[in-house]
């Protein structure tokens, strides 16, 4: 009789624990996803300003057209590379990382080429999509150290015991980080010359 109550309670015992476990691994998943969508919405954000970037930046004379095109190109790539909350794997994060860092090279690249184009940048649409953009690298940034932070929490928890048996009985896994490395990490150089912030502030 002793033997079937100690075997029930180490049952009650692990079937709360796992419990417990399971609801904050639900949580944690779900803050995961509401993170992501958010990077999301600053990304989505950055590319719909594209367009007219390209277009004020066209109305130049002589402004290089390849530097044009590999923006355009790149944005068009960045966009078709979408990643379901619900496979947020290391590796799609990567691609999606990539993709995006891509487009982050190419606008940089435009932005210092238009240091060449004095009537560019003393143009207010020119300026204006300059200020739109820098804002909205910010806010990358922080969305994506946001999603970091949640899913840093996430995998520790999975990975600890007892929790860690629950998270292979119900599937949870292991999911990706964005990477600190040069080119997708480093938002594009979007800064204003001094004469040009001298003006701005008469």
């Amino acid at each position: 009789m002793k033997k079937l109550f100690f075997a029930l309670a180490i049952m009650v015992g692990a079937m709360s624990l796992s419990s417990c476990s399971y609801n904050s691994m639900v949580t944690a998943d779900e803050n995961i996803k509401s993170k992501w969508g958010e990077v999301q919405t600053q990304y989505q954000r950055r590319a719909d300003l594209i367009p007219n970037l390209v277009s004020t930046v066209k109305g130049e004379a002589n402004f290089e057209k390849g530097t044009l095109t590999a923006v355009v190109e790149a944005r068009a790539k960045a966009t078709s590379v979408q990643v379901d909350a619900a496979t947020l794997t290391p590796e799609n994060i990567q691609k999606y990382q990539e993709a995006q860092g891509q487009l982050s090279a190419a606008l940089g690249k435009l932005l210092n080429i238009t240091e060449n184009y004095p009537t560019l940048r003393a143009n207010e649409a020119f300026r204006g999509l300059q200020a739109q953009l820098e804002g909205t690298e910010n806010r990358i940034s922080v969305a994506r150290r946001d999603f970091n932070e949640a899913v840093q929490a996430y995998n520790s928890k999975i990975r600890a015991f007892p929790a860690n048996i629950t998270a292979k009985m119900f599937g949870f896994k292991e999911k990706g980080y964005f990477q600190a490395d040069a080119g997708s990490e480093k938002a594009p150089s979007v800064n204003f010359d001094t004469d040009t912030k001298k003006e701005d502030t008469k």
